[in-house]
């Protein structure tokens, strides 16, 4: 599965996202060791985080 990485690599300071992938650094440290159960779960979230309904903790 490929990173959601586009380049834009700046963590948003009061969001705790990265502006571009909307991962936090803990999801973009795990990402290349993670599992693909893990990695779908990490989507998940960006996707709920991209559309404004996700938190910072996840549980978006």
């Amino acid at each position: 599965m490929n990173s959601p990485c586009i380049g834009v690599c700046e963590i948003d300071g009061e969001t705790g996202f990265c502006r571009g992938c909307y991962r936090t650094v803990d999801e973009i440290a795990a990402w290349r060791d993670a599992s693909p159960d893990v990695k779908e779960g990490i989507l998940a979230h960006t996707a709920a985080r991209r559309t404004g309904r996700g938190t910072r903790d996840g549980d978006g």
